[in-house]
């Protein structure tokens, strides 16, 4: 298995590109099931992630086409026609989001046996909002042995769906089958990310007829079928953020480009209260710290447009390195704070008390071996290791291929001392 090795004290001067966001891609490619018309993605990110749900759509019946662009990554899908309406444990397992297969599959052929995805190692996940929101639009929907038996023989129908609480995949699962529900389907309380505009924009590239998208309320006038179309993933507001953070915690200056700064605004202002420079720009951002210790601030997860939750563990490594104490609250998943212990073993000084973590600044960072629990964990990391003194090891580094492409490349190419070591992962010793 795969490690990362990183070298730290090297500052990053240079430009990053960022990848098409992964958790666009994933549902936009899921669209391509409501269709017999070709789907073509354009800035795609080559990921683990967009591999798995790959694998799950061909078995499905999609062709997919991976081919280099003018602007990087593309993928054709087509699904002229569902040869199958069953996700399998063995595929969906691998990936949360592979369960999004459902709605489409539900959507043009009234039927899906698809399994559900198991547990999360940062907290439970559960889709009883999902299957809830499947039935509001008409669905019958059954339990056996692990799997979702879902049939609707007349097609969906137009319903009011208000979820308890704002669910990102809930809202996409429910917009990618209300697209073809024969009525109106009015969704109440719905998540406001980015991913599910750029969501309901390709929907209505294809043909559908979805409002309010990226407000609380989102409304969807079915129609009777899609055609194929051409859309650009969105650019990785996560990926613009943890590289922000690395620049921060290494020092240096790095402009960060096919982005958009206003994604990541709540970050922005964090970085720029704990004393680091942040620019704005027509194609991104540029991030500098040149010197002075960095000033220990407070942050708490929330939905969109609040502090993202992917971007926790990044910014408690930040903190790590903070002058005074600063408090971290975890709002959105339980069991989101694995990565701290592993910080830990770096030398920082954190503490952990249910949703709330508090972080007392050290003077320095020692290399060490490490392993990561998680996508965000992992990655928070390699960005401590940046400033470690010493050797930094990363094991189980196949969490941050789900959602990072091309990591070593981008920041190598800014001077980071970041290397790939193949072969078997050495676990850290436990103290």
């Amino acid at each position: 298995m795969d490690r990362i090795a990183i070298t730290g004290g090297a500052r990053l001067e240079g430009e990053i590109p960022i990848s098409g966001a992964k958790n666009s891609a994933i549902k936009l490619m899921a669209a391509s099931l409501l269709t017999e018309e070709p789907l073509r993605l354009t800035n795609m990110p080559r990921l683990a992630d967009t591999r798995f749900l790959g694998k799950l759509l061909r078995r499905l019946g999609t062709d997919v086409e991976e081919q280099d662009g003018p602007e990087g990554g593309e993928t054709l899908l087509t699904t002229r026609e569902i040869v199958s309406g069953f996700a399998p444990y063995d595929l969906v397992r691998q990936m949360r989001a592979s369960f999004n297969v459902l709605g489409p599959l539900l959507a043009r052929t009234g039927q899906a046996k698809v399994s559900l995805p198991g547990g999360c190692t940062i907290g439970a996940r559960p889709v009883d909002l999902h299957l809830k929101a499947l039935e509001a639009l008409g669905a019958k929907i059954d339990l056996h042995e692990g799997y979702v038996y879902a049939q609707a023989p007349r097609g969906l129908k137009g319903g009011e769906v208000e979820f308890p609480f704002v669910s990102v995949g809930a809202t996409e699962h429910t917009l990618l089958a209300a697209v073809l529900a024969d009525g109106e389907t009015v969704m109440r309380n719905s998540a406001c990310e980015p991913e599910i505009t750029d969501l309901a924009d390709c929907l209505n590239k294809m043909g559908a007829k979805v409002s309010g998208a990226g407000t609380p309320t989102i409304t969807v006038q079915g129609v009777s079928r899609l055609s194929g179309t051409t859309h650009a993933v969105l650019p990785d507001r996560i990926e613009t953020g943890t590289y922000a953070l690395a620049v921060a915690m290494a020092g240096g200056e790095v402009r960060l480009t096919r982005t958009r700064s206003d994604f990541i605004q709540a970050l922005v202002d964090k970085m720029i209260e704990a004393g680091v420079d942040v620019s704005p720009n027509a194609d991104g951002l540029t991030v500098k710290r040149n010197g002075g210790r960095l000033k220990a601030v407070e942050i708490h997860t929330d939905p969109y447009p609040g502090f993202a939750t992917d971007l926790q563990a990044q910014f408690m490594a930040l903190m790590t390195l903070a002058d005074g104490e600063s408090v971290i609250r975890e709002t959105i998943f339980e069991n989101r704070f694995m990565h701290a212990p592993e910080l830990g073993r770096l030398g920082a000084d954190i503490s952990v008390h249910g949703g709330e973590a508090r972080v007392r600044g050290v003077a320095a960072l020692e290399g060490a071996q490490v392993m990561a629990t998680d996508l965000r964990a992992s990655v928070s990391l390699v960005i401590a290791g940046l400033a470690a003194r010493g050797e930094t090891i990363v094991n189980r580094v196949y969490h941050l291929d789900r959602g990072f492409e091309r990591l070593e490349e981008k920041l190598g190419a800014c001077g980071g001392q970041v290397r790939r070591l193949k072969g078997e992962s050495v676990e850290p010793e436990v103290d």
